[in-house]
């Protein structure tokens, strides 16, 4: 197995506020670790955000299909500020897994994402 250190960057995102963006998918025979996420404001105003984790991966012991759930909902960002998600945590994503990012306000966040890769 190898395992592979990747940085993902966005510099304005979502499109449109309602819109999520997709900051990353897990790549088929891949299993991803994430190691962290930051979000800056980039506005004039504070903004709000969410972050979640959409999986559609089943079996591996699972009664059911995992679905979408939060790792952040409706955090404020104050003006030239940063959020840093999952300080400290650590969370899988499997193969074809995303995360996404909305924000209150259209083209307003920018990101880092920090991931290792298993192949």
């Amino acid at each position: 197995m190898a395992n592979t250190f990747r940085v993902v960057t966005f510099a304005a995102e979502p499109n449109s506020a309602g819109s999520p963006y997709t900051i990353y998918t897990t790549p088929g025979s891949t299993t991803t670790v994430v190691i962290g996420l930051i979000l800056t404001n980039i506005n004039t105003s504070q903004v709000t955000t969410e972050v979640e984790l959409v999986s559609t991966t089943s079996g591996g012991g699972r009664a059911a299909t995992n679905g979408t759930s939060f790792l952040v909902k409706d955090a404020p960002i104050p003006v030239g500020g940063s959020l840093e998600i999952l300080t400290g945590s650590k969370v899988i994503l499997e193969t074809t897994d995303q995360l996404t990012v909305d924000c209150s306000v259209a083209d307003k966040l920018s990101g880092t994402l920090s991931v290792m890769e298993i192949t």
